[in-house]
């Protein structure tokens, strides 16, 4: 019997990435047999775990959704102030937790799985894993505007300098850009230094996985190659998965 880490347990369930699985294991909300659990601490599939009293089990296979998530809904599962949450809009048989967020004035495609590793593959800068977005900005577009954004930009707030990337014109007032950062609200914070100011922001493509066809608060289970070609383009074995 496969003895594992509990946080990569909590992640293997689909629960949360191992990082918020060891605040959870901090905050007291997890219990292995009916005992708290403590950080490090190791478990097979033979024990109890619960989070917040709900039991959790790893699950058979890796699930992945891909979901159009609708303006004015937030990217979060604990907020109890939140309006509306993805999790009220998601209902499906396996739990799953999303990779990457979406502000909520935010709209467009999100990737959900139940397999944290894959989650955390994902969402890591480190692997450079494409993500594309339509904006609509309050300006007409300029050269200089797209040169700079491409270029990369000095966000003195956060004392960085965004990396290159690929921006093309799409409109008067719309363009296309593709990152491969994780860089939080990094679009808005990229255009306000440039003068400019978002006023709707739509993410189309995560790595191969495009919006498509999908609506608003729409969303579809990925089929076994996609799912395999994400394993593989995060260093995963999909044999395993």
């Amino acid at each position: 019997m496969e003895i594992m880490r509990l946080n990569k347990y909590l992640a293997h369930c689909g629960v949360c990435s191992r990082r918020d699985a060891d605040r959870l294991i901090e905050q007291g909300a997890v219990t292995v047999n009916g005992r708290k659990a403590v950080t490090g601490q190791t478990v097979t599939e033979a024990d109890r775990v619960e989070v917040s009293g709900k039991p959790v089990q790893r699950a058979d296979r890796t699930v992945v959704l891909a979901f159009y998530k609708p303006l004015g809904v937030t990217c979060t599962e604990r907020d109890a102030h939140a309006e509306k949450k993805i999790s009220d809009l998601i209902r499906y048989p396996v739990r799953v937790t999303y990779a990457g967020r979406l502000d909520r004035d935010s709209e467009g495609l999100i990737l959900l799985t139940n397999n944290g590793d894959l989650i955390r593959g994902m969402m890591h800068g480190r692997n450079g894993h494409e993500k594309e977005y339509m904006v609509k900005v309050d300006k007409e577009i300029t050269r200089d505007f797209l040169s700079k954004m491409s270029d990369g930009i000095y966000l003195e707030e956060l004392n960085l300098r965004t990396e290159k990337c690929k921006v093309e014109k799409s409109g008067k007032f719309t363009f296309h850009i593709i990152l491969t950062q994780g860089v939080n609200r990094q679009i808005k914070r990229m255009c306000t230094a440039c003068g400019y100011r978002v006023r709707s922001l739509k993410r189309i493509r995560v790595m191969h996985i495009t919006l498509g066809d999908l609506r608003p608060g729409e969303y579809y289970e990925l089929p076994q190659e996609d799912v395999e070609r994400l394993c593989r383009e995060c260093g995963l074995d999909p044999v395993r998965i």
